[in-house]
Parts: structure tokens; C-alpha cells; sequence
């Protein structure tokens, strides 16, 4: 064997030795990245628009989850954020509970009683359906007020997001910031605040209701993203970490093509910072899917690597069709084939260790 093909087989061996390694870790923390909204023709739309290619290829594993609710072959936002959050198939509209209205507790208050840090990182309102799966429970996601108040009742370290007036301005007169204050969070609403702060417990109310769209609301989803990870870090135990890209879904609800891709895009970039942290941290698995497909969206024409693209529509609401999932990390082989959404929380929790 000459010395060049000598290199080469040690390499090789090198390779394989350190999969195997990293598949036999558990993960110390769970960054958990849900596109809202996003099937794959989001993904490629974006994809093409940025020259061929996207963060989220950087992930090593992929499978599919399967989306439909307890109720409806399509499921609403409600419903598939409560099936990844807390491990059970429910009626569309229901937050955080079974089809009977018993709460289930959800994977980020299970990680939390288990002291490891918490964080929510969404670029809507934060008592959205989404968001809300993770830390309320409630019979209808219309229940803003509601909604808001449940942050109260966890121990959550951080969420940033818009919903400022649920919070703040709400029919019983209660101001959810004084009582937040009371439980030692710090209280901003500029992202250059929540940038500022590198410790402690955090609530960024950043926009008076929902976000604002892309290019409108510039890096906050990437940025505030980081500026989590860098607080929920702190925590030795581990972390987890639920981010939304909530707009894509908004995009395909307005048949908007050119919206779907700058949200696509903006999302990718927050998975980017996620599977920066993941690489260098070597403890974190990152695990990124969607809650549904929003308006049955297809492309039947296009130029590779530009935004030259034919991009039809078949539907103004959800579709049923199965959502992508990709991971990365310690633990990212649980991930791959045909899932249900309701295994995510399950097989998190195994990763971490959590008790019940």
C-alpha cells in the first residue's frame, strides 16, 4: 500500500470511528427548530433563491413526520404544535391537551422540572398556537389572555417574541410584566436588549402583537436565537430550546411565493446558528421539522440557483401530506423514516434522561 491510498484508509477509519462515537452520546441539551408551515417545496424554493443551497443541509440524518390530528386528517397549528410538545394527538384548535381537555404536560416543562434551562424563540406573537403548545394549556388557541398568563406558571428562563399586549393590555386589568418582574425576569422590548443580556431569566416582548414579516423585522429570529443560547448555555445541566419560524406558514396561507422564500430563508439562517452552536458544543442535538404544510405548494418550473421559479398553489389552508425532519448532533439517528409527530417528545426525553 503506497503512503497516499495509506492516508486516505486512515482517514476513512478516523471517520467512522468518530460517527460511531458521536452515535453512542446522549445529547446535554435539545434545540428543537420548528419551520411552521414548511414542506419541502418551502425548502427547495429557498434552496434555489440562495444559490443551490441551505444551513439545514449541514444535517447528517432526515426522516418524515406524519401530521394529521386527532380530529382532521389536515391538522391546525394547535394541534400539531401540541403533538410535537407534548406527545399526544389532539382536536385541531386545542393547546397543550388531550382530545378530553386534560393537560399533558409538554417536553419543555418536563425538561424544566428537571432543572435544565428553557427558552422559546418565535417570530410571532408568543401565546401563538405554536409557542403556546409548549407552555400552556388551554381548550382553544384563541385564548390569548389565557394563554399569556401560563407563562406565569412555569419556570421558563427565556422567550422572546411579539404578543407584548397579552402580556401588558389585556380586559382584566392585569399586568403580566410586574408579576414576570416579581419573578426576576428582566423585562425588554428591543432586540439590542435582549442582545445586551448574557444571564439570568428573560422575557423579550419585541412587537405589540404579531411580528412583523420579512425583510421588515431585519435578524431578530437569528439574533434572538443566539442571544438564547448564549443565556440557556449558563445552565451546566443542559438546556432545551423550542424556535419557531412561524411565517413560512404565513406564505402559504397568502398564496405568496416571494414571501414564503424570504421567510424560508430567514429561518435558515437561524438553523445556521443553531448547528454553529451543535458543532462547537458537541453535546447538542439540533432536531428541525414542521407542524404541517401550508397551501400545497409546488414548483413546476425553475433555473437552478436563482429565484426564477414557477410556483403554484393548491390550497389557501393546510395540506396533509407529511413535513420534513432533519438532525444533527448527539442522538440525531432517533430522527430518520416515517415518524408521527407525537414520538418527538418521547424520544427526547429518553435522549435527556428526563423523569416524569
Amino acid at each position: 500500500m503506497n503512503l497516499k491510498n495509506h492516508s486516505i484508509l486512515t482517514w476513512l477509519l478516523l471517520v467512522i470511528f468518530s460517527q460511531s462515537v458521536f452515535s453512542q452520546k446522549s445529547p446535554k441539551n435539545v434545540i428543537f427548530l420548528i419551520g411552521d408551515g414548511m414542506g419541502l417545496a418551502q425548502i427547495y424554493s429557498g434552496m434555489m433563491a440562495n444559490r443551490n443551497h441551505l444551513e439545514l443541509e449541514r444535517c447528517t440524518y432526515s426522516g418524515f413526520s406524519k401530521t394529521y390530528s386527532a380530529d382532521n386528517f389536515t391538522t391546525d397549528s394547535g394541534a400539531g404544535g401540541t403533538a410535537l410538545a407534548c406527545g399526544v394527538k389532539t382536536k385541531n384548535h386545542m393547546i397543550g391537551m388531550n382530545p378530553d381537555s386534560i393537560a399533558v404536560q409538554s417536553i419543555l416543562e418536563e425538561a424544566s422540572k428537571n432543572k435544565l434551562a428553557t427558552g422559546i424563540v418565535v417570530s410571532c406573537a408568543l401565546t401563538h398556537a405554536t409557542p403556546a403548545s409548549y407552555i400552556a394549556h388551554q381548550v382553544n388557541r384563541e385564548m390569548n389572555e389565557e394563554i399569556a398568563s401560563d407563562y406565569l406558571k412555569t419556570d421558563i428562563d427565556v422567550f422572546i417574541g411579539g404578543g407584548r399586549k397579552y402580556f401588558e393590555d389585556r380586559t382584566d386589568s392585569r399586568n403580566l410584566t410586574k408579576e414576570l418582574k416579581a419573578k426576576n425576569y428582566q423585562i425588554v422590548y428591543k432586540l439590542d436588549d435582549v442582545k445586551a443580556i448574557k444571564s439570568g431569566k428573560l422575557a423579550g416582548l419585541l412587537y405589540e402583537d404579531q411580528n412583523p414579516g420579512m425583510p421588515e423585522r431585519a435578524s431578530m429570529l437569528p439574533d434572538a436565537t443566539q442571544s438564547a443560547l448564549n443565556i440557556l448555555s449558563n445552565n451546566k445541566k443542559g438546556f432545551f430550546l423550542m424556535v419557531e419560524g412561524s411565517q413560512i406558514d404565513w406564505g402559504g396561507h397568502n398564496n405568496n411565493s416571494t414571501q414564503v422564500i424570504k421567510e424560508m430563508l430567514d429561518f435558515d439562517q437561524t438553523i445556521g446558528k443553531a448547528l454553529d452552536f451543535a458543532k462547537q458544543d458537541g453535546n447538542t442535538l439540533v432536531i428541525i421539522t414542521a407542524d404541517h404544510e401550508t397551501g400545497g405548494m409546488s414548483i413546476t418550473e425553475g433555473k437552478v440557483g436563482t429565484d426564477q421559479m414557477k410556483i403554484l398553489f393548491s390550497t389557501k389552508n393546510h395540506s396533509g401530506i407529511p413535513v420534513p425532519i432533519f438532525a444533527y448532533g448527539p442522538g440525531a439517528e432517533n430522527f430518520t423514516g416515517f415518524m408521527e409527530n407525537i414520538s418527538f417528545k418521547a424520544k427526547i426525553e429518553r435522549l435527556l434522561k428526563l423523569k416524569k
